[in-house]
């Protein structure tokens, strides 16, 4: 039987966009306009990498 994992340990498991898109709003309280203007994407695109992280994110941590 293996432990349940952390969410430290489920961040570290997602793709290095969605863990960045991920800390800088929920961690480092930056909001998605300005993450947008930091890597130089659309603000749709911020939207879609948090999404899609938020889902992976939900899946890791209540699978098992």
């Amino acid at each position: 039987m293996t432990a349940p994992l952390t969410l430290a340990g489920a961040l570290a498991q997602l793709p290095d966009e969605e863990r960045a898109v991920l800390n800088l709003h929920y961690l480092q309280s930056m909001p998605v306009s300005e993450i947008a203007a930091l890597l130089g994407v659309p603000e749709k695109s911020v939207a879609a990498v948090m999404a899609s992280g938020k889902a992976r994110l939900t899946s890791l941590l209540t699978s098992g």
